[in-house]
């Protein structure tokens, strides 16, 4: 039977998006080759052996445009043999990357492929992709004919909703930072993050170990608008760019091998790909899929809430994981233990790798089992995935 396994995952420090972004000055091409490479010199693996590269980019016009993948390829010095596609599954669409990879391993469609993501917020700003285009078309109007909304106002309508009070998610904001901030001294991202060539950044540029709750609370409602809270009046305005998680670059890979290749090649697999989910759910409240989500893939791994020892559950809302948590009963203590997006960063299509490259360390760090990550996506999509700790 095939399996496929980790053999490396490495990210970028995360950058703030422009002004005073470290990396808002690297074109995303060469953000995405920096990974590429690293994952190569790591290795020791002759790129010439990879069978495809699957990489998840959200923007994709201008810089981020046709298939962007393909030029990081190359732009890595990878060989023109080696092809590459980019995909969108909006802020999961790395981890959909991972999917498609793994997938690709286990049917015999590959021997060894890299899923990757990349995402230049600085040169390629969000929702440039669909500036001014009417993306829904007629008939979605007509089935939602009350209207969709954007993701900060699902975030607040998930806030309301749940009862989660400002001072909840800005508690929450502050530990994500004290967490990240700690990882970082204690060195428990050095392992997982390379760096870019001619860029001064040896942090996640976002991290703020001052933060506090009561500078969190000085800050204003980051989404309000009259239209908005006439609609909504239920509403109480809790969600800031404190508890949210902020614009930034980056890039992240995974080297993914079936394990007799693996052996094979003298290649050390960290980590089997075990189970994998994708849902769809409400895309007015389009940021709750990563409950069904979480459902799905223990369900179909034959494992419970309780065999899992760390998760990675992306913070582009404070009041999604919030939420999330009070959903399913986790402890808070096994989530997002390294810190997450609301302090690290969100670069939209590099996220989901980073969060499987920081839950393979995790793991590794705490002896833990298995490791699951979810993600919430625009539209009311989210994937899973658990991945196995393997032993040396």
């Amino acid at each position: 039977m095939r399996e496929a396994v980790i053999v490396d995952a490495v990210r970028t420090p995360l950058g703030r998006g422009k002004p005073g972004g470290a990396l808002a000055e690297v074109h995303p091409v060469d953000l995405h080759a920096a990974v590429l490479r690293a994952l190569i010199e790591r290795t020791g693996l002759d790129p010439a052996a990879v069978d495809d590269v699957v990489s998840g980019a959200v923007g994709q016009i201008g810089e981020q445009s046709m298939n962007t993948a393909r030029w990081a390829v190359l732009a890595a010095g990878f060989p023109e043999s080696v092809p590459a596609v980019t995909v969108d599954r909006q802020c999961g669409s790395s981890q959909q990357a991972v999917h498609f990879a793994a997938q690709g391993v286990l049917s015999g469609a590959y021997d060894i492929a890299i899923a990757s993501g990349v995402e230049s917020m600085s040169r390629v700003p969000i929702g440039s992709q669909a500036a001014g285009a009417d993306f829904l078309g007629a008939s979605v109007a007509a089935r939602y004919p009350d209207g969709l909304v954007p993701q900060g106002i699902s975030a607040e309508l998930i806030a309301a909703r749940r009862g989660l009070s400002r001072e909840r998610l800005d508690e929450f904001a502050v530990r994500s930072h004290q967490r990240a901030a700690t990882a970082w001294v204690s060195g428990r991202f050095a392992g997982e993050v390379v760096a870019v060539d001619g860029v001064d950044l040896a942090v996640d540029q976002s991290v703020r170990p001052d933060t506090s709750a009561e500078v969190l609370a000085g800050l204003k409602p980051a989404f309000w608008a009259d239209a908005w809270e006439r609609r909504f009046p239920e509403i109480g305005w809790r969600v800031t760019a404190g508890n949210s998680s902020p614009v930034n670059d980056g890039a992240a890979a995974v080297l993914i091998v079936e394990a007799a290749t693996a052996r094979r090649l003298g290649l050390r697999p960290r980590a089997r790909l075990h189970s994998f989910a994708v849902v769809g759910d409400d895309p007015l409240l389009m940021l709750m899929g990563i409950v069904p989500a979480r459902r799905k893939v223990l369900a179909r791994a034959g494992l419970t809430l309780g065999d899992i020892d760390a998760f990675e559950v992306n913070e582009a809302f404070a009041s999604v994981v919030l939420a999330w948590l009070d959903e399913t009963g986790a402890d808070p203590a096994k989530v997002n233990v390294n810190g997450g997006a609301t302090a690290i960063g969100h670069p939209l299509g590099a996220s989901g790798a980073r969060l499987l490259t920081t839950l393979l360390s995790v793991l590794e760090q705490t002896g833990g089992r298995y490791g699951l990550q979810t993600m919430c996506e625009a539209g009311g999509l989210a994937n899973a995935t658990i991945i196995e700790r393997l032993d040396d």
